[in-house]
């Protein structure tokens, strides 16, 4: 019982937002601000579960400067590459 209360109020907590009159979306300060969203930032847009999903996109310099988040070897990048290549073929 205790796990379906939970899953309730999961779904039911949330922070209220508009859509403007061109379908335009306005998160709140506060959504924003725990995204990390910049003016003119690029986003991905994702549905599921009929859930909308805002993911940023960070720039190439917040990647550059960021730490690696997966450490691969010169050989095992060129097999993950042909790999790629082969499934892209076919």
């Amino acid at each position: 019982m205790s796990g379906f209360c939970i899953a309730y109020l999961v779904v039911f907590v949330g922070v209220e937002g508009r859509v403007g009159s061109k379908g335009e979306l306005f998160p709140p300060k506060d959504v924003r601000d725990r995204l990390g969203l910049k003016p003119h930032m690029k986003v991905v847009y994702r549905v599921e579960d009929g859930k909308l999903i805002v993911e940023p996109i960070p720039s190439l310099e917040d990647v550059l400067c960021g730490e690696p988040e997966v450490e691969i070897g010169l050989e095992d990048f060129h097999e993950f590459r042909r790999e790629i290549s082969r499934k892209a073929e076919s």
